[in-house]
C-alpha cells in the first residue's frame, strides 16, 4: 500500500466559486451607507437593466443632500447636475429620500434636476 502523494483540489475550488459568487451578491448592498427610511410602495415586478449607470443623490432626516457619499450644499448640487447634464449620455439619476423629510425639500431637488434637462430619474421606495 502507497500514501496519496496529490491532494484532491475539487471540493476547495467549489468553496471558492462559492463564496464568489456569495460576494457578487451581497457587494452591491453594501453601497447604501446613508440610513434613510424610504417610502413603501406595494410591490411588483421591476424591470433591471445592467448597461445603465446611476448616480444617487440622497436627503437624510435632517434635510442634508448627498452626491453618492459627499454631503453638498445645494449650489454644489447645482454645479454637478450641470456637469453632469454636459455629458453626451448622463446616468440615470436615483433620488432617495428619508420618507420623514418635508416634500418641498424632494420637490427643491426635483426641479433642480428638471431646470438641467435630465429627464431619467429614479425615486427609490421600499417595497412592503
Amino acid at each position: 500500500m502507497t500514501a496519496v502523494s496529490e491532494i484532491n483540489v475539487t471540493p476547495l475550488i467549489d468553496l471558492a466559486f462559492s463564496l464568489l459568487i456569495i460576494f457578487m451578491i451581497t457587494t452591491p448592498l453594501l453601497e447604501q451607507t446613508i440610513p434613510l427610511e424610504l417610502p413603501v410602495e406595494s410591490q411588483r415586478p421591476q424591470v433591471s437593466r445592467e448597461d445603465v449607470q446611476f448616480q444617487v443623490i440622497s436627503i437624510d432626516g435632517a434635510g442634508q443632500v448627498f452626491w453618492g457619499q459627499d454631503p453638498v450644499s445645494m449650489p454644489k448640487l447645482n454645479d454637478l447636475l450641470a456637469s453632469l447634464a454636459a455629458e453626451p449620455n448622463p446616468p440615470v439619476i436615483s433620488l432617495r429620500a428619508d420618507r420623514t423629510i418635508r416634500y418641498q425639500k424632494v420637490i427643491d431637488v426635483v426641479n433642480l434636476i428638471k431646470e438641467h434637462k435630465l429627464s431619467r430619474l429614479n425615486l427609490d421606495t421600499q417595497v412592503k
